[in-house]
């Protein structure tokens, strides 16, 4: 039985860090990244209505919001993106101390079970017939067997949260940047679009 709570324990700690990684890593309906290099250059310029035209049909709540911000007048335009790369900060940085939890609860959980199976297994053990091949020495091959199993399935799970700490980490990073690289672009392609104070 305590295995089987060891291992459900794992499980979860594994699901609630893995879910992290998504937030980090798809915090927003398009990949900035990808917008950018549709966006890049003069095909770029010439398919920015199209690529707006294409966001805001598809739902993407994000980057549509950012293009609002872009169509505000010149004044306000700078406070409107900045809240906007706020609420992305906001969207990359959720469930940020998950997998720090969950490392730490899947390795002490992972322990306690396994000090657990020792206490209760030398309780058993004790009853054990004298037979050197099935008896004490036997009893306690299997049960030191059954405690390493049940923290090393802690221990599974503790690099597996630590993993996705770090991987979320690097993609909360890139996706930033990617956001900023995207910002610059669009106010590229707002001055190019904006007329001339001679017209």
């Amino acid at each position: 039985m305590l295995p089987v709570i060891a291992a459900l324990i794992v499980l979860a700690c594994a699901a609630a860090s893995a879910r992290r990684v998504a937030y980090a890593a798809s915090p927003t309906s398009f990949d900035a990244a990808t917008l950018v290099a549709a966006l890049h250059g003069d095909d770029g310029a010439r398919l920015f209505p199209d690529v707006c035209a294409a966001i805001r049909a598809a739902g993407a709540s994000w980057e549509s919001d950012l293009l609002e911000a872009f169509a505000q007048p010149a004044a306000a335009r700078a406070a409107h993106v900045d809240e906007q790369l706020g609420e992305l900060e906001w969207h990359v940085a959720r469930w940020e101390r998950v997998p720090r939890v969950c490392a730490s609860v899947a390795s002490t959980s992972g322990f306690l079970l396994a000090a657990l199976v020792m206490r209760l297994g030398l309780a058993d053990v004790a009853w054990a017939p004298a037979d050197p091949e099935t008896g004490i020495g036997a009893a306690l091959n299997a049960l030191v067997f059954d405690a390493v199993s049940v923290a090393a399935l802690g221990m599974a799970g503790t690099a597996f949260c630590v993993a996705c700490q770090v991987h979320a980490r690097r993609a909360a990073k890139a996706r930033l940047a990617a956001a900023d690289k995207l910002v610059d672009r669009l106010e590229e392609l707002v001055a190019q679009s904006a007329p001339s104070p001679d017209t």
